[in-house]
């Protein structure tokens, strides 16, 4: 980094803190609102809730994590991305309108409205800490040790504490602040990734003897790493290698397409307070218009952050980004996309490290919101404050803000929970994933199956997240390493682990089982399915709204054609 540099990143930081300070005074309300605070509610366009929806996901675990990955797997880490897009599809047509519809503005809220306070209660506290202790931790953590790579090293604590207190200034200023400062965000973002990987092909091209040619540096990482542009891994032979298996392990072939990536992509995006709260608090045309165009721009995210990834392989294979991999004398993965930036000339390094920091801290803010909106909303009004004033909620949320931020802080002092030695972007997945295929059932059947009771939800909630822990950690040495539903794989340590979207897959399999026998059992059980707004046509989709989708779908179906 250069004082180039860091001009154009002081330019970027300057324009999103004057450009939130102008939302803020220009649309705050005569009135103080604890809904325009949280929710942005009616303020946020359609072009606004999408490149917020991006900005809120596309963070230091995509740009640091994911680019790892396609270090590593190559092209296949793609699916959570191009998933991602079809799953978006289905969430606006047939998620959004039961929310909007039944004027549903938080998580605990739906599941207070279709089961009861105790599920939306548990729900919450779940949500709580995996906000804080898992996504938030991670990305401060990640994009700390990127922007600490990027600058030289040896700024770690610095940086940590600048991204969060940036993160924060945005934060306080509510939803329609973030909302409106990611249209910026994600301009940077794309722009400024972009043009890393552009660089990052032209210096393939290079390396190679074929010009400054980014198209050539491309059709080069095809004949230098053919095996990092398949979307499907083989099952392992007898007599794999640990790279094969490890492979495998992460991402299973046909058989996470049939389960796992779904349960993680539709909870993702349709059951996640972080994500849906940008669209909650918009008209349904609107909403379902924001999501479809967030949809368009996950299709695009690839070539942003693994590509980069595989560049930074066939270069490493090669000779160079030898001392750039390391982190304290060790090699890391997740150093991928850090080592490709220093190919960046002067000032368009700042622009990337802007690019970066954008992710990262829309994402910060975001997360901050959404753990801000339960708390305030789901416990402490319900069952501390209820009386509290509008003026109140929002200084409590702001509170909040601040003090998820400093946990934060805190556990990644030290790197208490390990990010750093198990590859960032998996880190989040697994551990998310011990929550999602507990979670998703009970949304999925309370919305389509009215008689879900809900001493049925706990049990879902509870025995879903307990048979979580027992795939990961106790069925092979149980039940052994080959059975009927899986096959687990010996890890670096040598230690048996079945896949955890196989084990994801599994276990929302017996969840929903759980949750539908308890029902049919719990003859007096509370059904308040009847009590959800629904309508047939609100599941219908403009025709501008069917194009987008069909044409998303298209191009999910010809990458999946060109690369299988």
């Amino acid at each position: 980094m250069q004082k180039y540099d860091y001009l154009v990143f002081l330019i970027y930081f300057i324009a999103v803190a004057s450009y939130g300070l102008w939302v803020y005074r220009k649309k705050k309300s005569l009135h103080v609102n604890s809904a325009e605070f949280f929710l942005a509610e009616g303020q946020l366009t359609w072009w606004a809730i999408g490149a917020s929806l991006i900005a809120s996901n596309i963070s230091a675990e995509q740009f640091i994590g994911m680019s790892g990955n396609g270090f590593r797997l190559g092209l296949a880490i793609s699916s959570y991305e191009w998933i991602a897009a079809i799953a978006l599809i289905i969430v606006a047509i047939f998620f959004m309108p039961v929310y909007l519809k039944n004027r549903i503005y938080t998580m605990p809220q739906f599941l207070k409205t279709r089961y009861n306070e105790t599920v939306a209660l548990i729900m919450a506290v779940f949500w709580l800490f995996l906000y804080v202790f898992v996504n938030l931790t991670s990305i401060l953590y990640l994009g700390t040790i990127a922007i600490n790579n990027l600058t030289g090293g040896g700024n770690f604590h610095i940086i940590m504490m600048a991204l969060a207190f940036f993160a924060l200034i945005i934060t306080l200023g509510g939803m329609k602040v973030i909302g409106y400062t990611d249209v910026i965000q994600v301009l940077v973002l794309i722009v400024g990734g972009l043009f890393t990987t552009y660089i990052a092909l032209t210096v393939v091209s290079e390396k190679f003897g074929l010009g400054s040619n980014a198209l050539a540096g491309f059709n080069q990482l095809l004949k230098s790493a053919p095996e990092h542009f398949h979307m499907i891994f083989n099952k392992p032979r007898a007599g794999a290698s640990q790279q094969e298996i490890n492979n495998y392990a992460s991402l299973p072939g046909l058989a996470m397409l049939a389960a796992g990536m779904w349960i993680a992509n539709l909870n993702y995006w349709g059951c996640n307070q972080y994500i849906t709260q940008r669209a909650l608090g918009a008209n349904l045309k609107t909403a379902r218009t924001g999501i479809l165009f967030s949809a368009f721009l996950k299709l695009l995210m690839p070539v942003l952050v693994v590509l980069p990834g595989i560049a930074a392989y066939v270069l490493y294979q090669n000779g160079e980004l030898q001392t750039q991999m390391l982190t304290n004398g060790e090699f890391r993965e997740d150093n991928a996309y850090s080592a490709v930036l220093g190919f960046l000339p002067v000032g368009l390094k700042g622009l990337s490290m802007a690019a970066l920091t954008a992710a990262i801290v829309a994402s910060l803010a975001g997360k901050a919101n959404s753990i801000s909106t339960i708390y305030t909303l789901d416990i402490f009004k319900k069952y501390f404050r209820k009386d509290s004033s509008e003026k109140k909620l929002i200084w409590m949320g702001r509170w909040v803000v601040i003090v998820s931020l400093l946990i934060a802080i805190a556990v990644n002092w030290n790197d208490s929970l390990g990010i750093g030695g198990k590859g960032g972007f998996e880190f989040i997945q697994k551990y998310t994933g011990y929550i999602s295929p507990a979670i998703f059932p009970v949304f999925l059947l309370g919305f389509f199956w009215k008689k879900t009771t809900s001493k049925a939800a706990i049990a879902g909630i509870i025995g879903g997240v307990g048979l979580a822990i027992l795939f990961d950690k106790f069925l092979p040495g149980i039940a052994g390493h080959e059975t009927l539903l899986y096959t687990a794989y010996p890890n670096a340590a040598g230690v048996f682990e079945i896949p955890f979207l196989i084990q994801m897959g599994w276990v929302f399999f017996f969840t929903v089982l759980l949750i539908m026998l308890v029902s049919i059992f719990d003859t007096k059980g509370q059904r308040k399915g009847n009590q959800m707004q629904t309508a047939a046509d609100m599941y219908g989709l403009s025709a501008n709204q069917w194009v987008m989708a069909i044409t998303i779908l298209l191009i999910v179906a010809v990458l999946y054609a060109r690369f299988w």
